[in-house]
């Protein structure tokens, strides 16, 4: 690969409860995804995360969650597909209410924690996220873990798709990440975050936790902006693939299918 992504979750703070740090994120990387207030987030906090991010250059992407603040929208919810369509559709349009008042746009979708879990191998709720994404605006792009029902999703629906891969998550056989449950579901060494990163980027594949060889397609690689490190992983790991002669740009300069 001559290029790829390098993407952080962010806007994750509420009022006056601040979550991550974005604003030493935000120049390390080349596209963001915003809570949009379900999960983590708030309007001020959208507004003030969108305009930051048109300052720097960076594309912004809709990060919709399940209704659970207490749980930052990371425990799994028995929701219908139905309502799995609305919450969609409704998270990124008010993303993109707040990215027209600031003057920039919505440039991907990438649903956030169990949501993003349970689509990435669940055909119908993939095919509902899909759907509502096409429905509010079918030239966005739509980021799912890379070989996932929600990439197969996208594709049935005509959206460009954006297989993503992570170098702070451990991953299983199947090639899901682990549970955060688990005790070895974070990479917490910067150095073998790298590392990883790199593979998956020049070779294509990552170690699973059993030593297994799993295949990915990395068009972006994921830091979670709310680990305390985050800054430090997307600057060593930005570093890296520039010396590899990687070029690290948002994926909506080319077309991924």
């Amino acid at each position: 690969m001559t290029h790829v992504d390098l993407n952080c979750d962010m806007g994750e703070s509420i009022g006056p409860w601040p979550m991550g740090n974005d604003a030493a994120v935000l120049p390390c990387v080349t596209s963001i995804s915003v809570a949009c207030g379900f999960h983590a987030g708030d309007p001020s906090v959208m507004r003030a995360t969108v305009t930051a991010a048109a300052a720097h250059g960076v594309a912004i992407g809709a990060h919709p969650g399940l209704p659970d603040l207490a749980g930052f929208g990371r425990r799994d919810m028995a929701i219908s597909l139905q309502e799995a369509y609305d919450h969609t559709a409704y998270q990124l349009g008010a993303l993109q209410a707040i990215c027209t008042t600031a003057g920039t746009q919505v440039r991907h979708v990438k649903p956030h924690g169990a949501l993003y879990n349970m689509a990435a191998v669940r055909e119908d709720l993939a095919d509902a996220i899909a759907r509502a994404v096409r429905d509010v605006d079918p030239s966005l792009a739509l980021f799912g873990l890379s070989g996932s029902a929600l990439i197969d999703a996208g594709t049935h629906c005509s959206l460009r798709v954006v297989s993503e891969v992570f170098a702070d998550r451990h991953y299983q056989p199947d090639g899901t990440l682990v549970p955060r449950s688990h005790p070895q579901a974070l990479v917490t060494d910067v150095d073998l975050a790298t590392e990883r990163a790199l593979r998956m980027v020049q070779h294509r594949s990552i170690v699973a936790i059993d030593g297994s060889h799993v295949p990915v397609t990395p068009d972006t690689i994921c830091i979670h902006g709310d680990g305390r490190s985050a800054q430090q992983f997307a600057l060593r790991i930005r570093a890296a693939l520039h010396a590899a002669g990687i070029d690290v740009r948002a994926p909506h300069a080319a077309r991924h299918a």
